[in-house]
């Protein structure tokens, strides 16, 4: 990504929001280190897990592999399907079969890779891809999603719902000065032309949306005038006509001063992980670091880099009526 985050009778009558599961770091020194990790995607059985790792500028993006090994997670590989170009924000299907990111990549054999520019800065741009995963295992070939969601070549963290609508967040000609959310729907042998996701007025930056499988809520990052950092977490629910009801800020470990974004479900019900670059608090004087004890520190997934944290949102869509 580019930053280039309930209303409820009861909660409101006890004047509190449903709790929200504490922040749990996802393998630290693993997959949350001292480099920039974010957009966490779990396969449907909870097994395999893509993420992106890039340096600080997000300059040199690349999706990794990892498997579940018991309580902890395999040493992540490079995916057998990135690695050559600026490849980010992979995400599962919910069958699971296929996995969609983007890419700037040339969209067609002998064609130039993918360029995007805004406010007179050029850089890597991106398209639409998925990628199928086959009945052994192994990955098939990118394959290029053709449509006007690609026009700009600004398109960022695609989320697929089971009916087979794909949201991303972009900067289009109607986003206003910030990004928003969009959707396509499946038509024919392609897809509809976006919509942007009604989600109040465009004077607020959002993106990073993550579809609930069902269509019942959709989270995204941004600022809605309440965020506590530079960007939080926000929920909105499906009303009984078919509308988005008012984004909510999510409480609890979700948001913090620190930047959140690239919120994404995990296979159990309630289960979110959400980037943050929140760090250990230093308090002086410290105990005398030695280069050991300083380079550790330092190079530790608590320096500020951005990291994946797993946290439970249960409570939350239960008030809501929802169960699973």
């Amino acid at each position: 990504m580019k930053l280039h985050t309930f209303a409820w009778a009861t909660a409101f009558a006890l004047g509190c929001a449903p709790p929200v599961g504490a922040a749990e770091l996802l393998g630290p020194g693993v997959i949350s280190t001292g480099l920039q990790e974010t957009t966490a995607a779990l396969s449907p059985d909870g097994q395999t897990l893509l993420f992106l790792r890039s340096d600080f500028a997000e300059k040199d993006d690349t999706i990794l592999l990892a498997h579940r090994q018991g309580n902890s997670w395999s040493a992540p590989e490079v995916a057998p399907f990135s690695g050559q170009w600026h490849d980010s924000e992979p995400a599962f299907a919910p069958d699971g079969k296929r996995v969609y990111f983007v890419s700037n990549r040339p969209p067609h054999a002998g064609e130039a890779p993918v360029t995007a520019e805004m406010g007179g800065q050029h850089f890597a741009g991106t398209n639409l891809w998925y990628v199928e995963r086959q009945s052994n295992g192994r990955w098939g070939e990118p394959v290029h999603v053709d449509g006007a969601h690609n026009d700009g070549a600004m398109l960022y963290n695609p989320t697929v719902a089971a009916n087979g609508d794909i949201y991303f967040s972009a900067h289009r000609p109607d986003s206003g000065k910030f990004y928003q959310v969009y959707v396509i729907h499946p038509a024919g042998q392609g897809y509809s032309a976006p919509e942007r996701v009604d989600l109040g007025d465009s004077e607020h930056n959002r993106m990073d949306p993550c579809i609930d499988p069902k269509g019942r809520f959709l989270l995204y990052a941004g600022n809605e005038g309440d965020s506590l950092g530079s960007a939080d977490i926000y929920i909105a629910f499906r009303q009984a006509d078919g509308r988005w009801g008012k984004p909510e800020h999510l409480g609890g470990d979700v948001n913090t001063a620190a930047l959140e974004n690239a919120p994404t479900l995990g296979p159990g019900f309630g289960e979110l992980y959400v980037s943050s670059n929140r760090q250990d608090d230093v308090q002086f004087p410290k105990k005398r670091d030695d280069i050991g004890s300083l380079q550790k520190r330092l190079n530790g997934p608590n320096n500020g880099s951005r990291n994946i944290w797993r946290m439970d949102i249960a409570d939350v869509l239960k008030a809501h009526g929802l169960h699973d």
